[in-house]
């Protein structure tokens, strides 16, 4: 029997190419995709999401993709827990095992263990929900810091409500912070796996999400979204907050016109990905191969190949 595949991460900003060279790596390598991106793992929630088409999923196994529906719920800690399974699922039956997206929490969750926490106490939540109201997000971070500095501080990098009221609901429940208890989803051990980060300059990047959003237009964003109105999900739901739906829900709500949503759609995709970054680069781990577009797509993946099979 062959011995277990480590798995390779491929990891990077929105419009980096992500999903192209892992399926160049995946064809090289004899490998299955594993999906570690927040919103591709959700039912019609396809062309603002930019998922593998379904030619290349019949090529290349996906997992965690068009799982779950949008109303359901997903921690970062529980889709640790089961890419885990599945990563070591795939290694031992000898094929390589890939992790493939921009979602750093999630890999963190992988790669290091990150703790689910209970149950919320339903008076607790109110409670941080009124102070949400009241103060913003900036209130509940004031709150956390008090608490646990540590997570308020990797918080900040991409501050969400959600996972910083997740944070002290957990506190609360436990009288420890969540800081603490990182790590203890498989031990304290942390996953070997190689990491691969794609970057650009930001000249580049940028024209790379202004053609992304032209052509997400093109392929019938807005359609998707008017079937996803209709169809009574709404932008409330924590799947739908995200960068080209919120945008056009707006739009359909009267907020502003279609132009200015897509430009909004540009403006916001930009923030989002120099947020990536700056998650990505805080993890020394990471090997970073420097994308242009005269290098082509065969010297990327040689040199991601390389990395990997030094296994550093």
């Amino acid at each position: 029997m062959s011995l277990p595949k480590t798995p390779l991460a491929i990891v990077g900003p929105t419009a980096s190419g992500k999903t192209r060279l892992s399926l160049i790596l995946a064809k090289r390598l004899n490998g299955e995709i594993i999906s570690a991106d927040s919103r591709q793992m959700y039912k019609h929630i396809t062309v603002g999401t930019s998922k593998p088409t379904e030619a290349e999923r019949l090529i290349t196994p996906h997992h965690w993709i068009d799982v779950l529906d949008p109303r359901e719920p997903m921690s970062a800690g529980l889709f640790g827990k089961q890419a885990r399974e599945l990563l070591a699922g795939i290694s031992e039956s000898g094929k390589t095992p890939l992790l493939v997206g921009g979602s750093g929490l999630y890999i963190k969750a992988v790669i290091d263990g990150l703790f689910d926490g209970p149950s919320a106490d339903p008076e607790v939540r109110l409670m941080l929900k009124k102070r949400f109201e009241a103060s913003g997000i900036s209130g509940l971070l004031e709150d956390l810091q008090r608490v646990d500095p540590r997570t308020a501080e990797v918080m900040r990098k991409e501050p969400k409500a959600r996972r910083i009221q997740r944070a002290l609901e957990v506190y609360f429940a436990t009288g420890v912070p969540l800081s603490s208890h990182f790590g203890k989803q498989k031990g304290d051990e942390g996953l070997r796996c190689v990491q691969i980060g794609l970057h650009w300059n930001r000249k580049d990047l940028y024209r790379r999400i202004d053609d992304r959003v032209k052509a997400m237009m093109s392929s019938g964003l807005l359609d998707e979204v008017l079937w996803l109105k209709a169809h009574g999900y709404e932008s409330d739901l924590n799947s739908l907050n995200t960068v080209g739906y919120k945008e056009l829900f707006a739009y359909l709500n009267g907020q502003y016109d279609l132009s200015t949503a897509i430009e909004l759609i540009k403006r916001n995709t930009r923030r989002f990905a120099k947020r990536q970054e700056t998650w990505f680069r805080a993890d020394r781990r990471i090997h970073w191969i420097m994308m242009d577009e005269e290098s082509g797509w065969t010297r990327i993946a040689d040199a991601a190949e390389e990395l990997y099979n030094r296994g550093e």
